[in-house]
């Protein structure tokens, strides 16, 4: 064994391992620990066959299919279904998959771990049943050793999802293995699974405190003597500082094992750099490096003030979040990493700096990516406690709805699935607040109380109940992170104040409630008010500017996502700043003159037509319309002035500090041709946006995010068609079907349109465009070599796509 002494400090050296002995098809790390990632290709089938958990049994007759994988993307959708869940089938289906282990690793222990199966997962190996999970948002895993074979002899893991209750949610949840899965080989002495927790609890300028828990777990029939050791990497990827503890444990045990460190002169996260540091922890023993694992942390405080908001390493920061879902419309539920970078890119443009995860635990690689990228999380639990809440069978508000849901399994698997939860996720420096539910006040749904008035129904649970049932659930969370503040997302301050419930919370979320920012700020003058959940009106917006007190908003929603729809064919929830493709909507645009300064300046179009429920008239994004229709142009812009011109000749100069709800407006009668906002400041030009008048369709033109693909069976690659006219501009009204054909080393994940009203599952070769546009996204294999792609449609030119994949 080699030594070796850093800082005075003698650490051991790892040994080496042996290669590795695994099926071809799956990729191992070369590390004291070891993860196989099981993506497939796995054999699926949907319907209940009792004996398919057993190793004989014929699925030579499925389909193959990788994880993640959401079958309810694949429909078919219809009206006998759910409008909640976004009309999606649901159901019963069974996933198999054969793998092999190595047989060096027959003294270590064999766990698969499984970041989220929607929904009521039952798992069996070998035949032999290991556990299962109904939370479909959960993540959890099950020993796997005693039933394991290694060698040649294969291994059959066979999985149960039951989402036969597809009215289970009041949006869409997806159905399947939707989240990643993986094997875990590692000693039988070894750090817990979450069992590492990273806090700072002193940061000044020139040092950081770095304390670390770490649970470890003895599966040994005897005494076991180790050390410890961790190594800190800072955002350049520089051992900046190590520490050792040797401890002791005795058989079949837990110890967990406190260390204290200090970084110097950190390097603050931060919403506009966040910057990662990287945590080595290891296990030594007299034969070396025994288990080792590695965790990302950053280094930055956050504080709550009642009567001057929200501060981010102690500068005042307004929060500006939206809520999100977890599907990617065509792709449903099984949504890639890669995906979520994009969109949530695009929202950082717009100026959003928050996320909050509605209404359950999120994906590890959404955390990841807000880590990563520099957002503020608001990670939430739950959606109801028990009894249920109404889930919507006929569209939004209509009808009978359906009661049940998670509430069947609250009072059995809250506790453990809020544990979980915290214990994942505690480390990731993006989360500044657990939520431990939304609206579970919201009046008669299912709780009640007399201070409704008229609203009052006896017959409903008393919303004294919702106390009991949160109580617990508080105390849980501070016993695992006493470092992040609780909230819930209240619907109803009424009710709950009257039984208490806002005293039970760090910070009090307030849904669509912003008339009561001023009155209970005088009541209780010490009350962290925060908008959880606001819509996008502009005087929504401007309560948390003129109220200091407020911390911010979370806008309903970010993204359009799919459920929680209205009638047949509706399919899908509008309310998104960016729609089902993540292209940007022109309230996009209104709210990134809001929130983001850069110099910018968009123009949209309304009729005298609109919608009698709404505040704001429909906006749209073109300049084709019949010739002397009378239209109103509106401007959205950060710059002090902005001046309008068609076909070259002004139509005046309006400035932004005379604007009505910052928007700029101008009454114009349509003649075709280009409609042109040229944004200044002192007769300086900071920004320009051009409408222009389109033609006939002619071609289709392709606008790739990309031109290289990593061959690693996880990248992604959007590609933006569109159809244009001879002058090759967007022809915006454009429907035309297009048809997809893909040859190489790539998979078709699917073709989304943005059309709420769209029922084609987006799984097929072929669809419809919608606003002259649409989204294909495909998905590199682990072969490199050239994708080749065609998008074609009858009467017009077609468009073609090269895109090489290179090994990784």
């Amino acid at each position: 064994m080699k030594l070796r002494v850093i800082g005075g400090l003698l650490l051991f050296v790892g040994i080496q391992l042996p290669p590795l002995f695994v099926q071809a098809s799956l990729q191992t790390n070369q590390s004291e620990r070891n993860y196989i990632e099981l993506d497939g290709p796995w054999r699926f089938a949907k319907g209940d066959f009792p004996t398919a958990m057993q190793p004989e049994f014929d699925d030579s007759r499925w389909t193959t299919v990788y994880v993640p994988h959401d079958w309810d993307a694949e429909g078919p959708f219809g009206p006998q279904y759910a409008s909640g869940t976004g009309y999606a089938p649901g159901g019963i289906g069974w996933y198999r998959l054969r793998f092999n282990l190595n047989p060096e690793w027959t003294n270590r222990l064999i766990w698969i771990e499984f970041d989220g199966v929607y929904n009521n997962a039952k798992v069996w190996v070998n035949g032999h049943y290991v556990g299962g999970r109904p939370y479909g948002y959960s993540s959890f895993s099950c020993d796997i050793t005693p039933v394991v074979h290694f060698g040649d002899r294969p291994n059959l893991v066979a999985v149960r999802v039951d989402h036969s209750c597809f009215a289970d949610s009041r949006w869409y949840t997806g159905s399947g293995i939707y989240r990643p899965v993986r094997l875990c080989i590692s000693p039988k002495l070894r750090v817990a699974q979450w069992g590492v927790y990273i806090t700072t609890p002193t940061i000044t300028s020139t040092a950081a405190t770095v304390a670390v828990q770490v649970t470890v777990e003895n599966h040994l029939e005897a005494s076991q003597t180790f050390v410890i050791a961790h190594s800190i990497y800072d955002p350049g990827n520089e051992l900046i500082e190590v520490s050792t503890a040797y401890a002791q444990i005795d058989p079949e045990t837990n110890k967990t094992v406190t260390s204290l460190m200090t970084v110097t002169k950190p390097k603050l996260w931060d919403i506009d750099s966040p910057m990662l540091y990287r945590l080595e922890t290891k296990i030594i023993a007299k034969d070396g490096t025994i288990d080792s694992v590695t965790n990302r942390f950053g280094i930055r405080t956050f504080r709550f003030d009642p009567l001057t908001g929200f501060y981010l390493n102690n500068k005042p920061l307004k929060i500006k979040g939206v809520c999100l879902h977890h599907d990617a419309g065509a792709l449903g539920a099984a949504v890639p990493k890669k995906v979520w970078e994009r969109r949530l890119r695009i929202l950082k443009e717009i100026g959003v700096n928050a996320i909050r995860t509605s209404h359950n635990p999120a994906s590890p690689e959404l955390l990841e990516l807000c880590d990563e990228l520099g957002f503020i999380v608001m990670a939430e639990a739950f959606d109801e406690f028990c009894p249920g809440k109404n889930k919507w069978i006929n569209g939004w508000n209509s009808g009978v709805p359906a009661k049940f849901g998670y509430a069947e399994h609250f009072h059995q698997w809250a506790a453990r699935d809020l544990v979980d939860m915290i214990l994942r996720d505690r480390n990731h420096p993006s989360i500044f607040i657990w939520s431990i539910g939304n609206e579970i006040d919201y009046p008669n749904d299912p709780f009640t109380h007399p201070i409704l008035g008229g609203q009052f129904k006896p017959g409903h649970p008393n919303a004294e109940e919702m106390v009991k049932l949160a109580r617990p659930l508080i105390a849980l969370v501070k016993s695992l992170d006493s470092n992040r503040p609780i909230t819930m997302a209240l619907a109803n301050l009424q009710m709950s104040q009257a039984v208490g419930l806002p005293e039970l919370l760090d910070i009090v979320g307030y849904n669509y409630q912003e008339y009561r920012y001023e009155t209970d700020h005088a009541e209780f003058p010490n009350r962290i008010i925060l908008g959880s959940e606001t819509s996008h009106r502009y005087q929504d917006w401007l309560a948390v500017l003129t109220n200091q007190f407020v911390c911010g908003q979370f806008l309903w929603t970010g993204i359009d996502y799919l459920g929680e729809a209205r009638a047949w064919p509706n399919r899908a929830n509008g309310s998104g700043l960016l729609d089902l493709c993540g292209f940007k909507k022109p309230i996009a645009w209104y709210r990134q003159a809001l929130w983001n300064p850069a110099p910018m300046v968009y123009l949209c179009v309304s009729t005298s037509s609109r919608s009698a429920r709404r505040e704001r008239p429909l906006w749209h994004q073109h300049w084709n319309w019949p010739t002397n229709s009378r239209l109103t142009v509106h401007c959205f812009t950060t710059c002090p002035e902005v001046e309008l011109f068609l076909n070259n000749q002004s139509l005046g100069k309006k400035y932004l500090k005379d604007a009505t709800n910052q928007i700029l407006t101008w009454e114009v009668k349509f003649q075709p041709g280009e409609l042109r906002a040229i944004g200044a400041s002192n007769n300086l030009t900071l920004a320009t946006h051009t409408l222009q008048t389109a033609g006939k369709p002619n071609a289709i033109k392709l606008l790739p995010d990309t031109t290289t693909l990593r061959a690693d069976g996880k990248d992604v690659c959007h590609i933006e068609f569109q159809i244009v006219d001879a002058q090759n501009v967007r022809v915006p009204l454009a429907t035309n079907r297009v048809t997809v054909t893909l040859t190489g080393p790539a998979r078709l994940m699917g073709i989304e349109n943005g059309d709420l009203n769209s029922i084609d599952t987006g799984k097929t070769t072929s669809r419809n465009a919608y606003q002259g546009r649409g989204l294909i996204i495909l998905q590199s294999t682990k072969t490199p070599g050239t994708i080749k792609l065609t998008v074609e449609s009858n009467g017009i030119k077609p468009a073609h796509l090269v895109i090489p994949t290179t090994a990784p």
